[in-house]
């Protein structure tokens, strides 16, 4: 065959066709960790509020998970209380501990504060009332927390509703239904979501989570708003089961409480300092609480 016959030459190489290219494992790790994200937003649900700053302008407000306020606080004795105080506590023991990862808190008691060195709460054992110096004690930390709104003639009622229910059993079912609420409330604690709604996806959930009807049984930050309610000073119309005490230390002043209330309540001081100092505590503001 001569060098041009057409039988001797190569044919073009035909292109390949492409194949589809498949998505590694970097392609489908956005998509695997949208779960991840998710639950994340959720555990970390911090609720926010736009309020007025300076200039006319708004600003907005993050809830406040640390215990001591932002100048420092101050230490607060038995002659700084009044009849009516509330005191929250936070515990180094397993419940105590436990509750305090469970709501993201630095609190996880709740009392109130009878005047005269006696104070009233609901624990494991049930409603009972103990001297402030053992309240304070059993606790790793101690504050007090007071009613702007509250007076003399409030006190009569308060004070006989909490003392009626000293020897009463522990609301443990209460408990017991706070567990899934405590996760599932934290949809309704999305940052930048308006308090309206807020409000009203709590006070729905709690509906479908912890039911009707009133309980003659109670837990501790169930006692002191049910005793607020039946003084006639309450502090929010929402249903005292729901509240825990870190929903307590969110209506004080300056923070953003959870759900909507009546009053804000003011600080009146550490009654003990924490043992540690603690995420944004340092020994120089411990010691200027202490006076030393």
């Amino acid at each position: 065959m001569s060098p041009g016959d057409s039988r001797l030459q190569p044919e073009p190489a035909q292109p390949r066709p492409d194949r589809p290219r498949r998505a590694g494992p970097g392609r489908r790790a956005p998509r695997a960790l949208w779960p991840l994200v998710a639950s994340l937003l959720m555990l970390s649900g911090c609720a926010t509020q736009w309020q007025g700053g300076e200039q006319g302008l708004p600003r907005l407000v993050v809830q406040n998970k640390a215990l001591t306020p932002d100048n420092g606080g101050r230490e607060a004795r038995v002659e700084d209380l009044q009849a009516g105080d509330i005191l929250l506590s936070a515990g180094s023991g397993l419940n105590a501990v436990s509750i305090r990862v469970s709501t993201l808190s630095p609190v996880s008691h709740a009392a109130l504060y009878l005047g005269e060195g006696r104070v009233i709460d609901a624990v494991g054992s049930g409603v009972r009332e103990v001297p402030l110096d053992v309240f304070v004690d059993e606790a790793s930390a101690v504050v007090a927390f007071r009613h702007p709104g509250m007076r003399p003639d409030h006190l009569p009622a308060l004070t006989a509703f909490a003392q009626d229910q000293v020897g009463q059993p522990y609301n443990l079912t209460g408990i017991v239904l706070q567990a899934p609420f405590t996760l599932e409330r934290r949809l309704c604690e999305l940052p930048v979501l308006p308090g309206p709604v807020r409000d009203f996806c709590l006070r729905g959930i709690a509906l479908i989570q912890l039911g009707v009807g009133p309980s003659d049984r109670f837990f501790c930050s169930q006692l002191v708003l049910e005793a607020y309610r039946r003084a006639g000073l309450p502090l929010t119309d929402a249903d005292p089961r729901l509240a825990t005490p870190v929903d307590l230390l969110h209506m004080r002043e300056g923070d953003v409480p959870s759900v909507r209330t009546h009053q804000a309540l003011r600080y009146v001081g550490h009654l003990k300092l924490p043992d540690e100092t603690g995420p944004g505590r340092d020994a120089d503001s411990v010691q200027a609480m202490s006076g030393q």
